[in-house]
């Protein structure tokens, strides 16, 4: 299961921030690639690079959000020996490696006021100071950021530079998430789904059943792609007849009837004090009716919070009591906004 550079999707979307990627990867000007989390912001940085006139220049990654404050400027900028406990040698900092090619600055958003300060200058004038020293070193290096943030909000909130997003939005490619590509879900579905049968050695590539096909139309995709590839595979893995359609996928790999109880469910159960066959069943709405849309909605929610109730706030519980499938019960939760 190598990784994969390659791009996969035919939604409109999604061509189009990737045409964009290709447009902007000749220009020698810093690009933000912004996008939740799964939606290959990584492989956008990758391509822009590989596109470039840099692409046979060193290519460097850095995470700031893996990054302690107290060092991310030593990691970016490099230090002297000395400067700081634990500095017994000089070294160089992410800019000098990248000094030719191209520095992919990944969750820029996380990054210090102290360490955007610093970055504007060496983005502004090309020039680093390691940490601990006077003398500025020259850099060329072009810069590829990558947030999951709204940065122009940050910026009305006093927590990312102005001027510092200035600098860095020469080209701002924002990428669809999942749910907004339309009919990329079973194309990445089937190519994961192949890979990962493969991988199983399978003979042959079933494809997939149409509930199991229904049920990924129907997910929102919070994780995006990464998430998609890592139900595909675990529904592949699962799976026990390799010469039917694959026609089940499980969305919570966490998902169990004895899963451990959060302190925030276990407090709401406690607060229910009735057993459970002492709770009468919700009673419909009693007089006219003007909406029945609205009516029936209401019942089917009071249905439910009284059911999560009894059941201890149990999904896979509750799903059985009612006669549901866990993503059934699932889907009616986040419905009626129950799924806290």
């Amino acid at each position: 299961m190598e990784r994969e550079t390659q791009f996969i999707g035919q939604s409109a979307a999604f061509q189009d921030a990737v045409e964009r990627a290709s447009l902007a990867a000749s220009l020698d000007r810093p690009v933000l690639v912004i996008g939740e989390r799964g939606t290959g912001k990584e492989l956008i940085a990758e391509r822009l690079h590989r596109l470039s006139t840099r692409w046979d220049r060193p290519y460097v990654i850095m995470n700031c959000a893996a990054m302690p404050e107290t060092l991310i400027e030593s990691e970016l900028f490099g230090h002297e020996a000395g400067a700081f406990t634990g500095a017994t040698r000089t070294r160089a900092g992410r800019f000098e490696e990248a000094d030719g090619g191209t520095l992919f600055l990944d969750e820029l958003a996380t990054m210090s006021m102290g360490a955007q300060e610093r970055l504007l200058r060496a983005v502004e004038y090309g020039e680093v100071t390691r940490v601990g020293s006077s003398r500025p070193i020259r850099v060329d290096v072009r810069i590829v950021a990558a947030t999951n943030e709204h940065l122009p909000a940050l910026v009305d909130d006093n927590r990312f530079r102005a001027d510092l997003l200035d600098r860095l939005s020469f080209e701002v490619i924002t990428l669809p998430p999942l749910r907004a590509r339309e009919g990329d879900i079973e194309v990445l579905a089937t190519y994961f789904g192949q890979r990962m049968a493969t991988v199983l050695g399978w003979e042959e590539w079933p494809g997939f059943g149409p509930r199991a096909l229904a049920a990924m139309e129907g997910h929102d995709w919070p994780g995006n792609v990464r998430e998609l590839r890592n139900v595909i595979e675990r529904a592949i893995y699962r799976w026990a007849d390799p010469e039917k359609p694959v026609d089940a996928v499980s969305f919570d790999p966490f998902a169990s009837p004895w899963q451990p109880v959060s302190r925030k469910a276990a407090a709401k159960a406690e607060a229910v004090t009735a057993p459970a066959s002492d709770v009468a069943p919700a009673a419909p709405p009693s007089g006219p009716v003007s909406d029945l849309r609205a009516a029936v909605d209401g019942y089917e929610r009071q249905i439910l919070a009284d059911t999560m109730a009894r059941c201890r706030f149990n999904q896979k519980v509750a799903a059985e009591a009612l006669g549901l499938s866990y993503d059934q019960i699932r889907h009616a939760l986040k419905k009626h906004g129950l799924n806290q």
